[in-house]
């Protein structure tokens, strides 16, 4: 287990701490069962993981505990109390969040299912806010940004393909614009961990592929570690190497994407595994067997470029 360092020695430390580290990691609700139950996992900088799980699998309380949105379980009964580490440094344990959740969210992007823009702000200034936490208040409030900060998200806009929206509200946008927007808004904030919770859910299959391709870009240019939740599988083989599954709180699968098949699945999840694909789809189609394909180059092509830095 990782020492915990101090806030200021995060730059230091990013390439020897996991980018994110889950121990034993619970959360029940007052009047309700468990949704979390002794989650583990770790992922590595620079990974692309998919979670995937039926309804009701625990994947966006899992999401919002990674992001110190909501506070995990603290020991009780003799359990050993949970963890969640981001670089090396406790976002939350012991059932509290820790004060320097504060600053680790500033290098942690959320995206959600719901886009979360301010409808009657610009695209643009959408962008900036992704800034707030690391200008003064007050400027934030007012949405007074620099001419270098608007440049800043105008690039962003830029690299997710909404540029010429910039001057237009929030509103005016379709979902996938919107959802595009909101990676921008990461962008701006200079996250080195991007989280999304659905975030292609409430989307039509071309404006899906669109963001999925925005974060496997985001990812593979700049090193992003990205933790994108996944109601179908399809999208997890074609874009992510690794794969983590949950099943009634508990991870049932982490391993290489390219095993989960249908036959599979449906042991893992018995009937729950409909919901995981799309209709019609078995092993043999091609949005599978051209998934696996896409993940088996990607495999290979970071199993040669670990060897090429060996060398």
């Amino acid at each position: 287990m990782p020492a915990c360092y101090p806030i200021g020695e995060i730059v230091e430390i990013t390439l020897v701490a996991p980018a994110i580290e889950i121990n034993s990691v619970r959360k029940s609700f007052a009047r309700g069962a468990a949704v979390l139950k002794r989650v583990d996992f770790s992922l590595q900088h620079g990974e692309m993981v998919a979670l995937i799980g039926a309804s009701g699998s625990g994947k966006s309380t899992l999401i919002r505990c990674i992001a110190g949105l909501l506070s995990i379980d603290g020991g009780h009964g003799g359990e050993t109390p949970g963890c969640i580490r981001l670089f090396g440094i406790p976002m939350q344990e012991k059932g509290r969040i820790s004060p320097s959740a504060s600053k680790l969210r500033a290098r942690v992007g959320v995206v959600f299912q719901q886009f979360n823009l301010v409808p009657r702000l610009s695209v643009l200034t959408n962008a900036c806010l992704g800034l707030l936490g690391q200008i003064p208040r007050w400027r934030g409030t007012l949405s007074a940004f620099s001419r270098a900060e608007k440049l800043k998200a105008m690039r962003a806009l830029a690299r997710v393909g909404i540029a010429e929206h910039a001057l237009k509200r929030g509103s005016q946008l379709s979902g996938g614009q919107q959802q595009r927007a909101a990676i921008a808004r990461t962008l701006v904030q200079g996250a080195d961990i991007l989280i999304a919770d659905e975030p292609i859910a409430s989307l039509d299959p071309s404006s899906a592929r669109r963001v999925m391709d925005i974060l496997a870009q985001l990812n593979r240019e700049d090193g992003i570690t990205v933790l994108v939740s996944l109601h179908q599988v399809e999208y997890a083989l074609a874009y992510c190497p690794r794969t983590i599954a949950l099943r009634d709180g508990h991870i049932v699968y982490d391993g290489p994407s390219s095993a989960l098949t249908t036959s599979f699945l449906s042991e893992l999840y018995g009937a729950e595994s409909e919901e995981l694909f799309l209709p019609g789809l078995d092993d043999s189609t091609p949005e599978l067997t051209n998934g696996r394909d896409a993940v088996h180059a990607s495999q290979a092509a970071m199993g040669a470029a670990t060897f090429a830095q060996t060398q």
